[in-house]
């Protein structure tokens, strides 16, 4: 299975805007502005609460899932627990194509020092 390249889904959960990072809300402020913004396309913007739900629909249609770390949780390392959520899903993304990073390093390459 390869993920498709060109797609139109992004997946993030919307209630937690205010406390993403800069780049991050400009990447989603562009996919909403649709084809009036710099990106020149009109967007989908899903978001089931299922991180394998969300997977498989990026491994289906493509597109982006996003769970970027904002202030709340930026101390304990953010909210996927990696051994059990993050390494699975991203070793299951590379193998079709995808990338799977914290916003700045592969997640497959972080080496774990706990259970969470």
């Amino acid at each position: 299975m390869t993920i498709p390249e060109d797609t139109a889904e992004f997946a993030i959960n919307m209630s937690h805007m205010r406390f993403w990072d800069a780049p991050v809300k400009r990447y989603v402020d562009e996919c909403l502005a649709g084809k009036e913004g710099e990106r020149d396309k009109d967007f989908n913007m899903r978001w089931v609460t299922s991180m394998v739900a969300e997977v498989h629909r990026i491994l289906v249609r493509g597109g982006v899932f996003m769970y970027p770390i904002y202030s709340k949780h930026r101390e304990r390392g953010g909210k996927l627990r990696l051994m059990y959520e993050a390494n699975p899903m991203s070793m299951i993304v590379e193998q079709a194509g995808g990338l799977s990073i914290t916003g700045s390093d592969r997640i497959m390459t972080i080496e774990p020092e706990k259970l969470h």
